[in-house]
């Protein structure tokens, strides 16, 4: 062993997988930063001296007297108001072009806020989908998943919610993502002028996918800086979590770690944890809350990630298309907010609840009609008009290319009401209707 300007060197490995190696580092610790043969590498297991550490861009061709060089401390990223409008990758490195940010370092993928100094949610945000904002509100410090199949366009929506939601800062957060996507993403933010409220950490194809696994650190450590430090809400968009997890069974597969259901880590509920309770309210008004792409296998929620994903948020948002208005929509039958309640009524019109409810049984009224024809019963009225209604609904309310205030989305719902039904075939209180039935 050498050592130099704090770094420790060493040059005997005793064990070198296909992403890691092993070997003797009295003193290194879980999550340094370290080098092997000039290749970026963390430490992802000790046991006494024996340090396992996986390479970002893979061992081939590392030699077992590599030297292997220990930062003496975990990823660090600097932060300051520099960070706003750039582009990094996985290091926090710029890929724009732009200078390197100076500001505080600070280290990434340390603990969540404590819970002693968190608020109860209470501030909506909202994005101008509908099948968000009216059916499933989101509320700031939220923690809450998009599932979507792998043909949907939910970076888009992604791209979308960033420009339509108010907030004061958009932390993005992609992990293999194509060169299309992210320059997607990079027009869209410059085309729109909205660059100086967000923040983008990339990963792509063309990237080793363990460095993946850095992403959300990095994003979320500049979301706690304009959080904490600076008392702003920020949204943070994580796309794709599916990719990431992938990530993680291939670091714990080549760790001939024994796997979890579906090839995964035992770990993972955990790893996915570490990152979502990042979100939070803080008293001073600053708050993180995080939307994260998961996609699916043909639909299938059971698969670990989406199922362990759902037990640590706080909902889900559906994506699906919509075969009677050709339109992609958010489902509202398979979508959930738990926190909406925290501030429909409160934060928004006092006809929000009843009119959601009522959009929502209406819709499923259609669904069961739907099945009635399918099977060859006979439609009543009332049938023929709950399925004009719902491809009205999905077309007018539920699909994501729609973008409008809360309050014009209940008052196109009342309008839908008006045009399909009477009034005591939606549900609703009579008060309401008074007030804002449309004849």
């Amino acid at each position: 062993m050498a050592s130099k300007a704090y770094q420790k060197i060493f040059t005997h490995l005793e064990a070198i997988t296909k992403a890691t190696v092993s070997l003797k580092a009295p003193g290194a610790s879980n999550d340094e930063l370290a080098t092997v043969a000039g290749r970026l590498a963390q430490v992802v297991m000790t046991k006494g001296d024996l340090v396992t550490l996986q390479v970002f861009a893979g061992t081939e061709g590392i030699p077992t007297d590599a030297p292997v060089t220990f930062f003496g401390a975990p990823p660090t990223l600097k932060v300051s108001e520099q960070l706003s409008g750039r582009f990094f990758d996985a290091y926090g490195h710029p890929i724009d072009g732009g200078p390197e940010v100076e500001g505080e370092e600070r280290q990434v993928g340390g603990p969540s806020v404590n819970p002693y100094k968190r608020k109860q949610p209470s501030e909506i945000i909202p994005t101008g989908i509908a099948g968000i904002d009216l059916n499933n509100t989101l509320v700031s410090g939220q923690k809450i998943p998009f599932f979507a199949d792998p043909d949907q366009p939910y970076n888009q929506v992604m791209a979308d919610v960033a420009l339509r939601a108010d907030v004061d800062k958009i932390i993005l957060g992609g992990m293999g993502l194509s060169n299309d996507d992210y320059l997607f993403f990079r027009h869209k933010f410059e085309n729109a002028g909205a660059l100086d409220k967000i923040v983008s950490f990339v990963n792509t194809t063309e990237e080793p996918p363990v460095e993946r696994l850095l992403i959300p650190d990095m994003a979320l450590a500049a979301a706690e800086y304009f959080a904490v430090d600076k008392n702003e809400k920020v949204l943070v968009l994580l796309t794709d979590m599916t990719l990431y997890a992938d990530a993680l069974s291939i670091v714990s597969n080549r760790m001939d770690q024994i796997p979890s259901k579906d090839s995964m880590p035992g770990s993972l509920y955990s790893d996915l944890a570490k990152i979502y309770e990042k979100a939070v309210q803080l008293p001073d008004g600053g708050s993180i809350t995080i939307i994260a792409v998961t996609t699916l296998n043909d639909g299938d929620i059971t698969h670990a990630i989406p199922d362990n994903t759902g037990y640590i948020t706080e909902g889900q948002l559906f994506l699906r298309a919509d075969t009677d208005s050709g339109k992609v929509i958010v489902d509202p039958f398979r979508s959930l907010s738990r926190l909406k309640q925290l501030v429909q009524g409160k934060k928004t019109r006092e006809d929000h609840s009843q009119v959601m409810n009522a959009s929502v049984r209406l819709y499923a009224d259609a669904q069961n009609a739907k099945t009635k024809l399918e099977n060859g019963f006979d439609l009543s009225d009332y049938d023929l008009r709950c399925l004009d209604y719902a491809k009205a609904y999905a077309t007018r309310l539920l699909s994501i290319d729609v973008n409008i205030t809360i309050e014009q989305m209940l008052d196109t719902a009342w309008e839908l009401f008006g045009t399909y039904f009477k009034p005591e075939e939606t549900g609703i209180k009579k008060a309401l209707i008074d007030k804002y039935w449309k004849a």
